[in-house]
């Protein structure tokens, strides 16, 4: 297979979108859909071929890309693209689905004769936009030159974690990965509330831990967008946040584990997308601290 590939991109949201302007830039033919077209369509100024179904975005392609809300939306739009899928296409799927909805995906690759390779992305819209992500991956060595393009021009790294996309390994691995960042955006909301409450300069507070073990750019960028109001356009949306807390929160029941952070945090997430923040950046999850009429 030559470098320069067909690649179908189904789901151009904040991560689709980037994604699909970065493997044109780098030189492959891309083909988009998008549920809502009208959100897909600046993409043709990049040189992306905008679509009306999945069966057309698929047809013909060396990869199939899957950024899209969660396993079952990722599942109900291949079956759409089906009729048109061809055999030993690889279908490179980057939505986190969360370990339960890896099964069917699997089963749905192995039964249309697809090379799966389970391939979620760590990084923001920044990091998007900029072909900077990390793209956590798992599938079969023989194949992956067919995927590695694509890899490289979305992402700054390739972090290989099995042989075997249907197991799931990348999408744990993206699991604990964001059940991080969520604890961690959280916290930050908590604190700049607090010291607000309390009447504390938050830059006391940053001020007090800088340059120890408590200082954490993260903290910095997160609360900054919030003391600046840019919550707007998001790198990591609130809606988007609480999906991903759900995710974590099941997949450590179901593998015996409570995990009381992550769920308090979808409901912080839930709780300011409740209140109109769901299209804001996760940091706006700081408004859950307050009622609504405050």
């Amino acid at each position: 297979m030559t470098d320069q590939l067909t690649v179908s991109v189904l789901g151009t949201g904040i991560m689709g979108a980037a994604m699909a302007r970065n493997l044109a830039r780098a030189g492959h033919t891309v083909r988009a859909w998008n549920r809502t077209r009208a959100k897909a369509e600046p993409l043709t100024a990049d040189g992306v071929r905008v679509v009306d179904t999945p069966a057309e975005a698929v047809e013909g392609a060396d990869v199939v890309l899957t950024m899209l809300y969660d396993g079952p939306a990722a599942l109900e739009v291949m079956r759409e693209a089906a009729p048109a899928l061809r055999a030993g296409t690889a279908w490179v799927q980057s939505t986190t689905a969360g370990t339960g909805a890896m099964g069917d995906l699997a089963a749905f690759a192995r039964a249309h004769d697809l090379v799966f390779f389970d391939a979620p992305v760590l990084g923001t819209r920044q990091p998007a936009e900029a072909g900077r992500l990390t793209v956590l991956a798992a599938g079969p060595s023989a194949h992956r030159d067919a995927v590695t393009p694509v890899f490289d021009a979305v992402g700054a790294r390739t972090v290989w974690t099995g042989e075997d996309g249907g197991e799931g390994s990348a999408t744990r691995l993206k699991l604990v990965a964001n059940s991080w960042v969520i604890a961690a955006t959280a916290a930050a909301g908590e604190v700049l509330a607090l010291s607000q409450s309390l009447g504390v300069d938050p830059d006391a507070f940053f001020s007090l831990i800088a340059g120890g073990p408590l200082d954490m750019g993260y903290l910095k960028a997160k609360t900054g967008l919030i003391l600046e109001d840019r919550l707007t356009p998001p790198q990591f949306a609130v809606a988007t946040a609480a999906k991903d807390a759900r995710l974590i929160v099941e997949a450590g029941r179901e593998n015996g584990v409570r995990l009381d952070v992550a769920a308090a945090s979808a409901e912080r997430l839930e709780r300011a997308a409740a209140q109109g923040h769901g299209e804001e950046d996760m940091a706006a999850a700081y408004f859950a601290s307050f009622d609504e009429n405050d």
